[in-house]
This record gives structure tokens, C-alpha cells and sequence, in this order.
């Protein structure tokens, strides 16, 4: 069997949406030691958005991108309640060998 030949594709502007930003804490951070990234993404991502825009961007292989949604909470400030909305973030497992900088933006 013929081994698929990857298509070239243009950095769009939706993929700069889709890759809001980082997200950086002490769990993502260990994730790097397995070669994966963890970044915040819209509820409405979906997993092949998702590789495509970080294969163009960032110029890596993806083998792996796993989804979770956190629900948003009730806090109270000052006897106020007010409600965190959910979230979405993306753990993408990069081709070994291969990182991104964080420390620089796109």
C-alpha cells in the first residue's frame, strides 16, 4: 500500500482562531516531557480543525489530538453570584523529536 502523500495548505485565518492561545499550568507542563502541547480552543473545535491548524502554524507533525471541556462553575464575589462560562482545551501529541516554543508568539 502507497503511503499518503500530505497536501500543502495555506495558513487561513480561521486557524488563528481555532489556536487561541496556551494553556500553561503545572499538568500541561509535565505533558511536554511526552511531547504534547496543550492550547484553548473554541467549544465549536473539532479534532481535524484542530491538527490542521497546528501542523500549518507551527510546521509539526501531529499524531494525536484529545479534547476536553471543563463546565463553568457558580463563584461568589462579595455576596454576588456570577457564572464562568465553559471552556475547551486541546492536548496535541506532537511526532517525536519534535517541540514548540511557547515563549514566542505565531
Amino acid at each position: 500500500m502507497a503511503a499518503k502523500k500530505k497536501e500543502k495548505v495555506e495558513i487561513a485565518e480561521w486557524m488563528y482562531e481555532i489556536i487561541r492561545q496556551p494553556h500553561v499550568t503545572e499538568k500541561s507542563t509535565n505533558g511536554s516531557a511526552f511531547g504534547q502541547v496543550t492550547f484553548k480552543v473554541p467549544m465549536d473545535a473539532s479534532k481535524p480543525r484542530i491538527k490542521t491548524a497546528v501542523e500549518t502554524l507551527f510546521k509539526v507533525d501531529v499524531t494525536k489530538v484529545n479534547t476536553s471541556i471543563q463546565k463553568g462553575k457558580t463563584k461568589r464575589f462579595k455576596g454576588i453570584k456570577a457564572f464562568r462560562s465553559d471552556s475547551k482545551k486541546a492536548i496535541v501529541t506532537l511526532k517525536e523529536g519534535q517541540t514548540i516554543d511557547m515563549g514566542t508568539g505565531l
